[in-house]
């Protein structure tokens, strides 16, 4: 069906009725409607409910203020995004280019041909259309970007919760008496979940990509700390896989970078990741070294080297491609969405950087990225996290704000088995109230929560420590099935101090008690 499309409204601002009636005769033989004024009466053209589609305007501005009255008149009587067509006897084209605006304001000078006044009003009726088409694109365009991006944040959500108790018990079981069967079914759940976990983070983040929705955060971290997280992360599936696992860190590196540590974490990860699922003997080895100093900013370079399967020439051109691997026979031995490295190519040249890779098959490969991180005199101090309870003298008293039954649960075993003791609240009000009465060390607040949710919650914990003068403000840690949400900002600008992804490994959970608890901690 066509739409229907109605006949332009074109007001005359006109104290000559001679022009008036020869304008409105031409307008009315062309299909167009037309309604006439005189400049008495212009000052009601604010209020009116009239919609006008361009106005033409016929007034003497050949006073040396002109520009001036010019003002005033489009101050008066110009509607937004409504064109304007002066008919005017000036003849000083230098003042005429300082009042008009080309697209907005037009002129025709005195005495003036009907044939060139018709030509300049269907040529900004149609610049009128095509810019309301174009608006009207837009809003739709917007409108569909926010409905995606709120299906995917319900679909993180809801896809992520279960998968926190799958890969958040596997955990908790492997550390508890196992025979060899049994021990074995688990590693399958384990990969097979962690697995399903990869492919989800990669749908979310290339979706997020595709929309413009990722941005980069700025703050200092330490290097070597950030790739010791990164190696621990992996630690399960190095010694898994029986491989060398080589780290080497250039002197010249420094120890303290501007970036996002979260992003890195994750190219790195990826590129890892693949180097030992390809690689069945021999080794894996990462290289960071400084590829050179730009003005205030260094220029990193991070080498994945393996001695895997290598990559064929003519299957290079695809391995950055969204959903493509270096042929059909890698997707089905190995699986796999083929998206992995065209994200890493999109966040690393979000950093100023490049990616690529040097292969031959059979030998093995090596991806290499660069990236720009600022300079800061920021020292931030990093160290080993793997005994995160021998930080702490004694237990720490723990607040968990989770809705999902299963969620705390597992939440609640992996705090106590750091040694910690933890206290469970179902929502946002039960965890301002138990707040209120009882002292804790940190709280652990899921966002989504009902009847107050975590953000509303340590808003209002916030303005109670305000109001009492509270100068060391309670640690709260947001817990999210977003992992790589952006609206970790969100979160910190609300008053939260750190962010807590679920599913959550146990070695996360230790990472970001100690940055928040060791800190706290008096």
């Amino acid at each position: 069906m066509t739409e229907k499309r109605h006949s332009p409204v074109i007001l005359i601002v006109s104290d000559s009725m001679i022009n008036i009636e020869q304008l409105r005769s031409a307008l009315i033989s062309r299909g167009y409607l037309s309604v006439w004024m005189d400049i008495t009466q212009t000052t009601v053209l604010k209020t009116t409910r009239e919609k006008f589609d361009l106005i033409v305007l016929d007034v003497e501005l050949s006073a040396t203020n002109s520009i001036e009255i010019s003002r005033k008149i489009q101050d008066e009587i110009q509607l937004p995004g409504v064109p304007l067509i002066f008919i005017t006897p000036v003849e000083d084209e230098g003042r005429l280019l300082q009042m008009f605006r080309p697209g907005e304001f037009d002129y025709v000078q005195k005495p003036f041909k009907l044939e060139e006044l018709i030509i300049r009003i269907e040529l900004h009726l149609a610049i009128k259309r095509a810019q309301d088409q174009l608006r009207a694109s837009k809003d739709i365009a917007e409108k569909a970007a926010n409905a995606k991006s709120l299906f995917l944040a319900n679909m993180s959500h809801e896809i992520r919760t279960p998968l926190n108790g799958i890969v958040g018990m596997v955990d908790i079981m492997k550390q508890t008496k196992l025979d060899k069967d049994q021990r074995e079914y688990l590693n399958i759940i384990e990969i097979s979940g962690e697995t399903l976990l990869m492919i989800i983070n990669d749908i979310l983040d290339f979706s997020k990509i595709e929309a413009g929705q990722i941005s980069l955060e700025k703050i200092a971290f330490n290097i070597r700390e950030e790739i010791g997280n990164v190696k621990k992360l992996l630690a399960y599936k190095i010694q898994q896989s029986k491989l060398e696992f080589i780290v080497s860190i250039g002197d010249s590196v420094p120890k303290t970078i501007v970036g996002d540590p979260l992003r890195l974490r994750q190219i790195l990860i990826n590129l890892l990741n693949n180097a030992i699922k390809f690689t069945e003997r021999g080794y894996v080895k990462l290289d960071v070294s400084l590829d050179k100093i730009i003005g205030e900013n260094y220029k990193l370079k991070f080498e994945v080297e393996d001695s895997g399967i290598g990559i064929a020439p003519q299957n290079r051109v695809k391995l950055f491609q969204s959903f493509t691997q270096a042929d059909s026979s890698t997707t089905r031995k190995y699986g796999g969405t083929g998206l992995g490295l065209a994200i890493s190519k999109s966040l690393v040249h979000m950093m100023n950087g490049e990616i690529n890779v040097d292969s031959e098959l059979g030998k093995g490969s090596r991806f290499w990225f660069t990236a720009v991180f600022e300079l800061t005199t920021m020292d931030v101090e990093g160290g080993d996290t793997s005994e995160i309870v021998g930080a702490f003298e004694e237990p720490l008293k723990i607040l968990l704000a989770e809705d999902n039954e299963i969620s705390a649960k597992v939440s609640m075993i992996s705090v106590k088995k750091l040694g910690h003791n933890v206290v469970l609240a179902q929502n946002g009000i039960e965890a301002l109230e138990m707040y209120r009465k009882e002292h804790f060390d940190l709280i652990l607040m899921d966002v989504q929560m009902p009847e107050m949710d975590g953000i509303e919650a340590t808003q209002e914990i916030r303005k109670i420590e305000s109001e009492t003068g509270n100068n060391h403000p309670i640690p709260i840690v947001a817990m999210t099935a977003n992992k790589y949400s952006e609206d970790a900002k969100l979160y910190l600008e609300s008053g939260m101090t750190d962010h807590l992804g679920k599913p959550f490994k146990p070695v996360e959970l230790e990472m970001v008690l100690k940055r928040n608890l060791n800190l706290n901690r008096v």
